[in-house]
């Protein structure tokens, strides 16, 4: 499982921050180039967009459970329409669809008209005539043709059949909470299990979509994993050539649907919180890592016999700089009333331990639930030298009554 550099960190920070010194309002206009529902994916393809030259940040839909990145926030409806047809026709997010609307108050994906759509067009080809695409049309019911981009995660293709695409099928992968069957947004893990003595990862696919999924051997056997924090991890083995013959998996026409029906996390259980970052040297958590921190804060909610360990990490043990929270009590930002002093590697592990638990008491949660312990870099997933190194950094929680 990837996980980003310190460097992408501070600048994903960076352009997060920025994004909210602009109001989003319900005449806001997103062009958005990618929507996922985890965290650490739309990090990822926020910095490859980055590394590629574009002012890519990510918000989170709520109310749909999604990450989007975009590339233009904007109440121009004139300079939305022009970023997103140019991205389409010249860029390598040919899916690039435009919203509009608050976050997580039902936006809507923005129809564009045809005069719209060519008066960009000529002024695109005004410049660069060669590599024309068309633009997909489509009839409304006031008899005017526009332009709607198409949103590729929550508005999937219909499938194409197994004699169109060999070697691919069409997959849901229903993730759910077993105790409510509360939709869980999440992605599903596909291995290669075709008689290798060490798993290989091959491909990883949303949840709760129509995905195309391509067979990854001859004998078509596979693992898939799927794990969402606050859940017990849940593993199931299918053939790709006979998905249905794993009990639950159903095969509707040309549609697999493969049901993770997931438990939380029981006494003795420990998860990592692999979407909760840290600035550097300090005991402060990055924007992003909120909605994961939401998550332990509603599965404490939900189950409030839980007490749990938090367990603080780090790369080495090497002390320094400590950088804390001041009495604004930002827990998600650096401000001027941070507090700075030095420590050793253990006593920054128990800090960002120590913010996750004063985290939860200020929403409510009894402090007489939480206990934190703190490792400094004394147990590493990596070496220190490792190039994943920066996995080392981390908070896990333990279930220690459920």
């Amino acid at each position: 499982m990837r996980l980003l550099t310190l460097l992408t960190f501070l600048l994903v920070g960076t352009q997060f921050l920025g994004a909210q010194d602009k109001p989003h309002t319900d005449q806001s206009l997103y062009v958005v180039i990618g929507a996922f529902g985890v965290p650490r994916n739309a990090i990822e393809f926020t910095e490859n967009a980055t590394k590629q030259g574009y002012a890519a940040r990510f918000e989170l839909n709520p109310k749909r459970k999604l990450f989007y990145v975009y590339v233009l926030h904007t109440e121009d409806r004139k300079a939305a329409v022009a970023e997103a047809v140019r991205l389409q026709k010249q860029s390598p997010f040919p899916d690039t669809w435009v919203y509009q609307g608050l976050l997580g108050d039902n936006p809507q994906v923005v129809r564009i008209t045809e005069a719209e759509r060519k008066e960009v067009i000529n002024k695109l080809e005004d410049k660069k005539p060669e590599g024309k695409t068309e633009v997909a049309i489509a009839a409304t019911t006031s008899n005017e043709t526009e332009t709607k981009l198409q949103e590729p995660v929550e508005k999937p293709t219909p499938a194409a059949s197994s004699a169109e695409k060999a070697g691919v099928r069409s997959f849901l992968f229903r993730i759910t909470a077993l105790a409510d069957k509360d939709t869980l947004a999440g992605d599903v893990d596909v291995f290669d299990a075709d008689g290798i003595s060490k798993k290989r990862k091959a491909a990883t696919y949303r949840g709760n979509d129509v995905v195309q999924v391509k067979s990854i051997n001859k004998s078509g056997k596979m693992l898939l994993e799927c794990e969402v924090f606050g859940y017990r991890k849940l593993q199931l083995p299918l053939n790709f050539n006979k998905p249905d013959s794993t009990e639950g998996v159903t095969l509707k026409g040309d549609l697999v649907t493969v049901p993770f029906e997931l438990v939380r996390l029981q006494k003795g259980d420990k998860a990592i919180m692999f979407n909760v970052y840290f600035y550097k040297d300090a005991a402060i958590m990055r924007p992003e890592s909120r909605y994961e921190v939401n998550s332990l804060l509603e599965m404490m909610n939900e189950n409030p016999n839980y007490k749990i360990m938090i367990h603080g990490h780090t790369n080495g043990n090497a002390g320094g700089k400590i950088i804390s929270m001041g009495s604004s009590k930002n827990f998600f930002q650096l401000t001027t009333d941070n507090k700075e002093g030095r420590g050793s590697a253990k006593k920054l592990s128990e800090e960002r331990a120590i913010l996750l638990k004063q985290f939860l008491i200020e929403n409510k949660i009894a402090a007489n639930r939480i206990q934190v312990k703190a490792w400094g870099g004394n147990q590493p997933i990596y070496d220190v030298d490792h190039p994943a190194a920066h996995a080392n950094v981390r908070v896990e929680i333990e279930i220690l009554e459920d």
